[in-house]
């Protein structure tokens, strides 16, 4: 370990003393660049300079958690691996017409949970099915102020550039930013959730968490996808991002619903 690995280490270390994030599960590259972005913004330029001023402006561990756990989302983003949950994935488990629980993990401002709620609430009127009809979605994230920002329902713009017209006229309240109608809001629930230290206290038959795990290195992508084996019912989904893969050991729990989308069923 070379010095500037030395003085990165050792600032981790003291963020998660001081605040429980655990650094050295993340690839250290991506992390380093996320921290770089807090040293220029505070003008100090080694990381033995910002840890100092940490215990200056404890208020600086606030503003470095929300970058560093940062997941920049859209709804519907990547339609085609929209189109599959919606054409392949809701359908097969709302037939079903039991109790369901689908985890958006991951959830950030809530773009994600809220997407599958528009879905899932369109599939059950269509189909004749009173309100939620025991279906349960549950979004999970690590950072109190995106969770707060989903419970709030508000979005740009950007957030909604990937949603189709006819859902957007639909679903949003449109001003100065979007607001998301209140029959979709009640559909979902967010929880402050440590993915890499907690499971969570449910079960699901489908679980969203795309776009996260590359940003975990290999040995933290294990004991995720361990929860997730763990958690996962039998007949359940996994939904991955693009770039994302199984992990050689859940391999065989899991059977390919679609290779390209990164859709997986658990047997």
């Amino acid at each position: 370990m070379n010095s500037d690995e030395a003085a990165y280490a050792a600032l981790f270390a003291k963020i998660e003393r001081e605040r429980g994030f655990q650094g050295n599960l993340y690839r250290q590259k991506c992390l380093r660049r996320r921290v770089a972005v807090r040293m220029r913004a505070r003008g100090v330029a080694t990381p033995a300079a910002y840890a100092a001023l940490l215990d200056a402006d404890p208020a600086e561990y606030d503003r470095l958690l929300r970058v560093l756990t940062i997941n920049v989302s859209k709804f519907f983003r990547n339609p085609e691996t929209w189109a599959v949950i919606k054409e392949q994935v809701l359908p097969d488990l709302l037939r079903r017409q039991e109790p369901l629980v689908m985890w958006s993990a991951g959830s950030a401002a809530g773009e994600e949970a809220y997407s599958l709620a528009i879905l899932v609430w369109e599939w059950l009127s269509a189909h004749g099915r009173d309100g939620w009809d025991g279906v349960r979605i549950v979004g999970t994230d690590i950072d109190d102020p995106s969770l707060e920002a989903a419970r709030a329902a508000t979005y740009s713009e950007l957030a909604l550039s990937e949603t189709p017209p006819a859902l957007r006229r639909r679903w949003f309240t449109a001003g100065d930013q979007f607001r998301l109608k209140e029959t979709i809001r009640r559909g979902v629930e967010f929880q402050q959730l440590d993915i890499l230290g907690t499971r969570p206290g449910f079960h699901a038959d489908l679980i969203l968490c795309r776009n996260l795990l590359i940003y975990l290195d290999r040995a933290a992508q294990r004991r995720v996808f361990g929860t997730f084996a763990d958690v996962l019912r039998s007949g359940g989904y996994l939904v991955l991002g693009r770039v994302e893969t199984l992990a050689a050991e859940v391999r065989p729990v899991f059977h390919v619903v679609d290779a390209r989308e990164r859709v997986y069923r658990k047997r």
